[in-house]
């Protein structure tokens, strides 16, 4: 956190105020606490901090009670209030949220992890993550260093912690893994499948957190005619396909499906648009507060030359990622590839640098490229791209995000 702020702890154990103090100091932070919450709440109003660290069980005012007692004063409407507790439970998760919360710890508190999920949090951002950049299939090997070889994943967190993860390829293989290591509990996730190919869904029985316990998972797609998206994900891993059913998942799991349409979850509007590729295939436009990303894979962008060009649906598209703060979208093959893979449902890297430019996107990110693809062959892609951009004098920045790689929104 390049800022240092003020940062005001409520915890009547002395020794935990103490840990949570040095912690934040160490970052530079100026800190104070006070074990009282009575006390605390006088010395909150009159120190205006910008974050306050605070305890749920503590005599006379608890968390609850003094999250809203602070959220009820409009001069306090710009400071952040963080939970930090060792109740786990969701119940009280969601209470805090409700009395007003901007984030919910649970100890006890990594002193490596707590200023990251403390940044985010304080900073209000999105975190844009790449598990999976590759299309069709996956590509190990000394070809694949640099970008990675997985299939398409992309997860976006959200600063209260909550998880929304796009496609389901080998990459979210990676995302599982790293879940995992970072000793995540109670996981509440959305996970939007663009369409059932198996290059976007066959990695979703290898994601572990749906086997454990306590974990929330909404699993939203397209249906297929009279197919479901459970029966799809279901036939994958029917005992023939695959030795695990998803009557295996100890997570509670739910599945919706959805075509073109518009959904609100927690504050935060999802739209979808049916794409151009064989098959229901949907892109996903995600607003949060002030800020968007869209996420538009498998799509075929044809040229005006061609005979199938679509000026309605390219101005429809158009309108879709208008201004968009992240644009992530197929860019399967260079121009002179795709002049022999035309119908095959996905675009070239003219096509998609146009559509950037003509909607004012802000940042262009290159995924699902062809196997065939070297690591040297997506470096020629984005300077191609660059150089596109350059030669339309557009403002659109364009990046070719690699395995594992983040970024702030």
């Amino acid at each position: 956190m390049k800022k240092k702020i003020k940062i005001f702890i409520v915890e009547d154990n002395l020794v935990s105020a103490k840990i949570l103090t040095k912690m934040m100091a160490s970052e530079a932070h100026t800190v104070s606490y006070n074990t009282s919450s009575v006390s605390a709440l006088q010395e909150i109003i009159e120190q205006k901090p910008d974050c306050v660290l605070l305890d749920i069980m503590m005599p006379e005012i608890d968390g609850f009670e003094l999250c809203k007692r602070l959220r009820s004063m409009p001069e306090m409407n710009a400071m952040k209030i963080i939970v930090v507790s060792a109740k786990s439970y969701e119940s009280d998760r969601n209470r805090a949220f409700a009395s007003g919360a901007d984030g919910y710890v649970i100890k006890p508190v990594d002193p490596k992890k707590f200023p990251k999920q403390l940044k985010r949090i304080i900073e209000d951002r999105l975190e844009l993550t790449f598990w999976g950049v590759r299309g069709t299939m996956p590509v190990p090997g000394e070809k694949s260093i640099k970008y990675g070889g997985n299939t398409s994943c992309v997860s976006l967190e959200f600063p209260r912690g909550n998880l929304f993860i796009f496609d389901a390829g080998t990459g979210i293989k990676e995302l599982s893994d790293y879940l995992i290591a970072e000793k995540r509990l109670h996981l509440e996730t959305k996970i939007f499948i663009s369409h059932p190919h198996w290059d976007h869904i066959n990695a979703l029985p290898f994601f572990t957190p749906l086997y454990r316990q306590g974990n929330e998972f909404e699993i939203c797609g397209p249906s297929h005619g009279d197919v479901h998206l459970r029966d799809l994900i279901f036939g994958q891993m029917d005992g023939v396909h695959f030795p695990i059913q998803i009557t295996e998942f100890s997570s509670r799991v739910n599945y919706r499906d959805l075509m073109e349409e518009e959904i609100n979850i927690e504050g935060t509007k999802i739209k979808t648009m049916l794409l151009n590729h064989p098959g229901y295939c949907l892109g996903y436009h995600v607003e949060y507060k002030d800020r968007s990303v869209c996420y538009v894979t498998d799509n075929e962008l044809y040229p005006k030359s061609s005979r199938f060009y679509n000026e309605e649906y390219r101005d429809k598209l158009v309108a879709f990622v208008k201004g968009t703060d992240a644009l992530i979208t197929d860019c399967t093959y260079n121009d002179e590839e795709y002049k022999k893979k035309v119908n095959w449902g996905h675009s070239s890297i003219g096509q998609v640098v146009d559509l950037a430019h003509r909607a004012a996107v802000k940042k262009l990110f290159l995924i699902h490229h062809d196997p065939n693809h070297s690591d040297d062959t997506i470096d020629a892609k984005l300077e191609a791209a660059k150089a596109m951009l350059k030669k339309k004098k557009s403002a659109t920045q364009c990046i070719a995000p690699k395995e594992k790689q983040s970024f702030k929104i």
